[in-house]
């Protein structure tokens, strides 16, 4: 194939309608870009060009010649600027619980990709164990993530209140099984479950499996069962979800933790000042809510979420 500079010189000679234009397009002299022409015809084996005075006219191969040049030179400017930009830009890998990647996480996710054309971000949601052993492995460099309250180091963490929830109809009648509505094991509110009716001597059984957020609200709504949720998975109920806590045992509070990767890039670390402003919101929220739950609700009685 032609040399990329040839083809180059070509279409600039075919758009500037002369030689001499063309070399102050190119900034070389006229000189140079007939003998870059000369060379690409004597490689192709075809004139390119027939002149008529101080004009440069195409030939028929150069007609056909044309459009490959500019398709090339097209390709080889996305080429340079894809890969080009591509190996300079800071790979940053987020990840989030499912049922955190509520609209206005996403919304500030996306303004932070928007206003860092720098950055490539991608964003995992997945399971707080699954994200926890993919930061481990180095395979993200920020993580926000459930956990035992006090569970290690982080940039942040946030108390999470935890309750049982599920609709009346659900509730197990005097010694029968609670029926649990539960993600898969390795789940940090599963194992609460669990270990809450152990300890009061409650029998159980798992009735639905959902690996994520909407599949645990559909089963709770659908009355199949109970489950244990905080206020960010009692959302996007079109009724205020029903808490059950007086029905079963207390539930040890969790932890929200936002993690980086010891070898995290800078643009992570501003990734984390953006989310831990936003849990502080919630945090605050969250408090608010229980206080008006407290004043006005008592246990039992349905509760909104906390709004964003």
């Amino acid at each position: 194939m032609p040399d990329i500079d040839l083809l180059r010189s070509f279409v600039s000679v075919v758009d500037a309608g002369g030689f001499t234009r063309a070399s102050e397009r190119v900034h070389r002299t006229q000189s140079t870009v007939s003998q870059q022409i000369r060379k690409l015809e004597e490689r192709l084996g075809c004139a390119l060009f027939r002149r008529e005075g101080r004009k440069a006219l195409l030939t028929e191969d150069g007609e056909r010649l044309l459009g490959y040049a500019r398709r090339i030179l097209a390709l080889s400017n996305e080429l340079t600027d894809t890969v080009g930009k591509g190996a300079h830009a800071e790979a940053v890998r987020l990840g989030l619980p499912d049922d955190l990647a509520v609209p206005a996480l996403t919304e500030i996710v996306g303004a932070f990709a928007r206003s860092r054309p720098d950055v490539r971000l991608s964003v995992c949601c997945d399971l707080s164990y699954r994200l926890r052993s993919a930061l481990a492995q180095g395979d993200l460099d920020l993580a926000l993530l459930k956990r035992e309250p006090d569970g290690g180091p982080g940039i942040a963490a946030w108390p999470e209140r935890l309750h049982w929830v599920g609709e009346p109809t659900a509730l197990p009648v005097g010694d029968d099984a609670v029926p649990l509505v539960m993600r898969p094991a390795g789940c940090l509110y599963r194992e609460r479950a669990i270990h809450a009716l152990e300890r009061a001597g409650r029998r159980w059984r798992i009735v639905y499996e959902s690996p994520n957020l909407p599949g645990i609200q559909a089963a709770l709504r659908g009355g199949l069962g109970v489950s244990v949720l905080d206020e960010h998975g009692m959302e996007g109920w079109e009724a205020p979800c029903p808490i059950v806590d007086d029905a079963f045992p207390p539930i040890e509070p969790t932890e929200l933790a936002l993690i980086a990767h010891h070898e995290a890039p800078d643009s992570a670390h501003d990734m984390a000042a953006i989310l831990r402003r936003f849990c502080d919101r919630q945090r605050g929220a969250a408090a608010l809510l229980a206080a008006q739950a407290a004043a006005t609700t008592g246990m039992g009685k349905p509760l909104a979420a906390a709004p964003l």
